[in-house]
């Protein structure tokens, strides 16, 4: 299992990641049959090519990411953290629940944020 600063880093370099504009380095920190569910209660999206796109299409939109609180562990396979998102014209306020692997590569991402999460 990985540890819990392991998983505090991968989600500090998501954000890093996201904002430098690096679709590849955030996909790069899953696995190859990783799901994320954005948000939840959408269709998911498998595969490291698929999540790659995604990050990519939200990249060129504008959206940066902001945390809202220090980043959070777990005594188990998890980690969270609250964010904004801030696309022009929008704001998302979100929390996303990463799941990890025993090599630390995250297996599932769960976005939560629903209709009262945004701002315009």
């Amino acid at each position: 299992m990985p540890t819990q600063e392991h998983m505090k880093q991968t989600l500090q370099t998501y954000i890093d990641a996201f904002n430098a504009g690096e679709a590849a380095t955030i996909s790069g920190l899953y696995t190859d049959d990783a799901v994320v569910e954005d948000p939840v209660g959408n269709p998911p999206m498998t595969g490291r090519a698929a999540i790659e796109e995604f990050y990519t299409n939200a990249i060129a939109g504008g959206a940066k990411l902001t945390l809202d609180a220090p980043i959070r562990g777990s005594h188990g396979d998890r980690a969270a953290m609250a964010f904004t998102v801030d696309v022009p014209g929008l704001r998302i306020r979100a929390i996303d629940v990463m799941t990890f692997n025993d090599e630390g590569k995250i297996t599932r991402m769960q976005a939560h944020w629903g209709p009262d999460d945004i701002e315009s």
